[in-house]
């Protein structure tokens, strides 16, 4: 294989050790200086159906997945037959021996749509396979190799190394068995991989023990019986320190560097792993003097529904904490009303919202980008709040604590809106600096402020932001209702003080407009005088640079505008960029475009063209450069939806 880069999946019923067995791939290539991205699918039960775990590993940094397989790891019958396509000529597959004899109409984990699908499939193809071995053969006539592996000879020779006299307790195994194969095929070191079983199993001697023996022995099986793949992984050397994780953990790891110190959540996925990081790791402390400031501990609290989940944010908030919650869409249409109450208290509440399929449950454990709107315009009547999106991992972490300077400069909820496919991608990113994130309190008062003094605390100023001092402070006396109010908290119907307080609340909107720096709220990408510009948002930022790059390498002049701050939309700026166009293209993740949309309503300015997918699944590097390659050469309709995913 002539590529610099290799691309490693492994798939099987959820349960089976898929995502261990990726995360030990991941660093093991992670400690041989590679770069790595992966992204985990799964499924919405808990045990039994498909899953698998995209690995992309590089020389150099890469920030999406492709749409293609250099070598898949089947764990079952059912996932050869969903993967197989996606293995490139040259690439190979790792399967079961004992998997080939099974007819394709017996699986019982196809279901009848994706059956229906993969017939048409193979009549296009013109084929008639019957068996799974059948299939695998006709892999082999485009170039893929087929390792058959006999597992249960492997579990053998296992079991007599370890003196392990009931086979059944060593299945468990079978997910590092296939570890050791696939490094042996494509000859990566040893070291590299016993280093990442070691780090993952930590103190667990015994276990270490056992994982590095049936890798040894699968490994040397593989060096023995499989030398015909092609392709060497090789180590790189570097002296870049990184951290590689996943976007929860990116997250979780800005609040706390931001200096939150109170989360609330109700378990939902894909949010739930980001509170359950934080539960784990409950304790922040960093070494350097400048820093120590952000180190401490933070509260984490489970709650009975999302409704209790964000109104407890809102009371940390009041009484002085850096506060949080976090949820998906179905949890923040609960949190609606509790936004509202933080919206006309000005309650500087942080809300991280994952994204996924939708409406209603939707698809509770696949991807989406289609809560924009929702997120704006969230909760009745009106009231200022600011929404930043994340496009990567690392701008995670920064977001993450940047979201607690906003909220409390501006004395307003601010949501974090991310999604799916970042909250479920591994990436291996240059170490975070916390020193690059400058803890900003915004207006806050002291007990010797107020001694004495006539309190108000939503009094009328011209930015619209009233010094706030925690609730509980001796001497002080407030009201927090969810009705409208005067400048003391009073309940109030009266028609003038009703319209200053509105007017006071909005006017921070326009101050964050004119304050938050252009470098904050965009990244723009490229030539700036280029013909065609790409917008969007969220996580198509990694695979839209890697399309750019490719299309560049050709002499295509293209640009991207990445548009994070969509409320309040720096429309100046956008229009600026937009207005040199001659080509504008949108990319989403949804079916109606809605950042597009918005540019269109603040700017006036339409898209040309959009690039959209909706089917639960990321965008590829691969497919948006096929999709952009038609616009530039005018062979595309104005609108094109991505259909790769499994």
């Amino acid at each position: 294989m002539s590529r610099d880069e290799f691309i490693w999946m492994a798939g099987g019923p959820q349960g089976s050790g898929v995502d261990s067995s990726a995360n030990i791939f991941a660093r093991a290539c992670g400690f041989g200086g590679l770069h790595v991205f992966g992204q985990r699918e799964y499924h919405s039960n808990i045990k039994g159906l498909h899953s698998y775990f995209h690995i992309r590993v590089s020389p150099k940094e890469i920030g999406a997945i492709a749409s293609r397989v250099d070598l898949l790891c089947a764990f079952d019958a059912d996932s050869v037959v969903r993967h197989i396509w996606e293995v490139d000529a040259g690439g190979g597959i790792v399967c079961d021996s004992e998997v080939l004899a099974k007819k394709l109409s017996e699986i019982p984990t196809l279901s009848a749509s994706f059956r229906e699908e993969f017939q048409k499939t193979l009549e296009k193809k013109g084929i008639k396979p019957e068996t799974v071995g059948d299939l695998l053969n006709e892999a082999k006539k485009n170039g893929v190799k087929v390792y058959d592996v006999p597992y249960l000879e492997l579990l053998k020779l296992l079991a007599k190394e370890t003196g392990e006299e009931k086979l059944s307790k060593l299945t468990i195994m079978t997910n590092i068995l296939t570890l050791g194969l696939s490094f042996g095929i494509i000859n990566y070191d040893k070291k590299y991989v016993v280093t990442a079983i070691e780090k993952i199993f930590g103190k667990k001697a015994k276990i270490i023990s056992m994982n590095v023996l049936a890798f040894n022995l699968a490994y040397d099986y593989a060096v023995q019986h499989y030398r015909d793949f092609g392709f060497k992984l090789a180590p790189v050397q570097t002296d870049e320190k990184r951290i590689f994780l996943q976007g929860t953990q990116a997250v979780a790891l800005g609040k706390l560097a931001g200096g939150c110190r109170f989360q609330s959540y109700y378990p939902i996925t894909p949010a739930g792993d980001e509170s359950e990081y934080l539960e784990e790791n409950q304790i922040f402390e960093l070494e350097r003097s400048e820093l120590r400031q952000q180190s401490g501990s933070i509260i984490v609290m489970q709650t009975e529904d999302e409704i209790a989940a964000v109104n407890m944010a809102s009371g940390a908030a009041l009484a002085g904490a850096r506060a949080a919650t976090s949820t998906s869409g179905p949890g923040f249409s609960l949190m609606v009303e509790g936004l509202g109450w933080a919206g006309i208290n000005e309650v500087p509440t942080v809300i991280s919202f994952y994204q996924r399929g939708g409406p209603s449950t939707g698809l509770p454990t696949r991807h989406g980008q289609c809560d924009l709107r929702f997120a704006l315009h969230a909760s009745h009547g009106e009231f200022p709040r600011i929404i930043l999106c994340s496009g990567d991992v690392e701008e995670c972490f920064y977001d993450a604590a940047r979201a607690f300077n906003y909220a409390e400069r501006y004395q307003t909820p601010v949501i974090h809106l991310t999604d799916k496919a970042i909250a479920n991608s591994t990436k291996s990113c240059k170490m975070f600096d916390p020193a690059l994130i400058k803890i900003e309190r915004g207006q806050m008062l002291s007990e010797a402020d107020v001694k004495d003094k006539d309190y108000k605390r939503f009094q009328v100023t011209g930015s619209g932001i009233s010094p706030r001092i925690p609730l509980g402070t001796p001497g002080v006396v407030f009201w927090n209702t969810g009705d409208e109010h005067n400048e003391y908290g009073h309940i109030t119907e009266n028609p003038e003080v009703r319209t200053r307080m509105m007017e006071k609340r909005m006017k921070k909107l326009e101050l964050a407009d004119r304050e938050i720096p252009p470098q904050e709220r965009v990244n723009f990408f490229g030539d700036e005088d280029a013909p065609v510009t790409i917008v969007s948002w969220g996580s198509p930022k990694g695979a839209i640079l890697e399309a750019m790059e490719r299309l560049r390498q050709q002499n295509y002049k293209i640009n991207f505008l990445q548009v994070r701050m969509p409320h309040p939309l720096p429309k100046e700026y956008i229009s600026k960029i937009l207005g040199k166009a001659r080509k504008k293209i949108a990319v989403e993740g949804n079916y109606s475009a809605q950042m597009a949309g918005i540019i269109k309503e603040e700017t006036c300015i339409p898209m040309d063209y959009f690039v959209l997918k909706w089917n639960g699944r990321p965008m590829t590097s691969d497919e948006l450069y096929d999709a952009f390659l038609l616009i530039l050469q005018d062979k595309a309709p104005v609108r094109q939806v991505l259909m790769y995913g499994t």
